[in-house]
This record gives C-alpha cells, structure tokens and sequence, in this order.
C-alpha cells in the first residue's frame, strides 16, 4: 500500500509541475505561476520521510508544499510554452500517460489522459477555464489502477501568475 501511495504522490506532484492541459496560444502569460491542487489522493497521502523528499528532488521532481491541504509549487512558463496551441506531455515518460483529444473553446478547454503502462493503467478528463492571461482553474477525474492496485481520482487546480521573472525556477524543456 506504502508503494502505491508514494507512486501516487509522484504523479499528483508530476501533474502539479505543469499543468498538462492548461497551456493554449495567447491564453497564459509567460513569467512565474503559482500552482495549486487539491487531490482526493493528498487525504490518504502517508507523509514523506526528508529522504523520500530528497529522493524526489534528486530525480529532478519540483516537490511542492503544502498549505491549508493543497500542493503549491512555482512553475516557470516561457514564451515557448506560452504559445502552443496544445497540451504538452511533460511527464509522458515518468507516468506513461498521455494527451488526447484536446480542445478549446473560447476561454475553455477539455483534454484526455490514456495512460498504459507498468506502472500506471488507466483514464481521465482535464478541463478548464482561463480567467485571465493571469489566471485559471481546472479539474482533472481520472480511473485506472497505479501499480496494480485501482484507484478514482478527483482533482481541482488553480493558477496564478507572479512576476515575469522567473528567479531561480528554471522553464522546464518542451518536447518537439
């Protein structure tokens, strides 16, 4: 149980370093987000020990806080990322996921996850709305298994820009 717990916290904290759905063309300004979810996964999430913490930091995850129940972390959106008119897989070799059909609709979007593999079977839905070029909300249901054993996910994210200057938190790379 202990393993699947902690395969799950690596996949909310996968899915917390950029929101998979919720880069679209002119929709979001690049600079410093702060993201945050609320996951019915935290509820059961065992704390982790400081070496399971640096275990994950030294696998290059951003691992985030947590405040009044939610996972927050800062993400650095370039000008690139900005731009794209589709969701980037960020995490496609980590979870084996992938996204599906995406569309936007005026300030909406939905996305399907299909993930498919050892570790992690299964499906799910993001959708969401930017509020502004300064800010979004999404939900996310997924329902699969995580190394073996089932599991039903609900998620809710928000997003807000900071600063245009990103500090010390570096854009992660998009994939071509």
């Amino acid at each position: 149980m202990r393993k699947a717990a902690l395969a799950m916290v690596t996949i909310t904290i996968a899915l917390a370093s950029c929101p998979p759905a919720a880069l679209a063309a002119g929709m979001m300004q690049p600079g410093l987000w702060e993201m945050s979810i609320q996951s019915d996964a935290m509820k059961n999430m065992p704390k982790m020990s400081p070496e399971q913490l640096e275990m994950l930091r030294q696998k290059g995850v951003n691992v985030p806080s947590m405040q009044d129940g939610k996972l927050l972390t800062r993400v650095c959106i370039s000008k690139e990322m900005a731009e794209r008119d589709q969701p980037i897989d960020m995490h496609r070799n980590e979870t084996g996921c992938q996204a599906k059909n995406y569309q936007r609709s005026g300030t909406g979007y939905t996305v399907d996850i299909a993930c498919d593999s050892p570790r992690m079977k299964g499906e799910g839905r993001a959708k969401g709305n930017f509020l502004s070029k300064q800010s979004f909300n999404s939900s996310y249901d997924f329902k699969g298994t995580i190394q073996g054993r089932p599991v039903s996910q609900h998620q809710e994210s928000t997003g807000k820009w900071l600063a245009d200057d990103c500090g010390s938190v570096k854009p992660m790379p998009v994939p071509k």
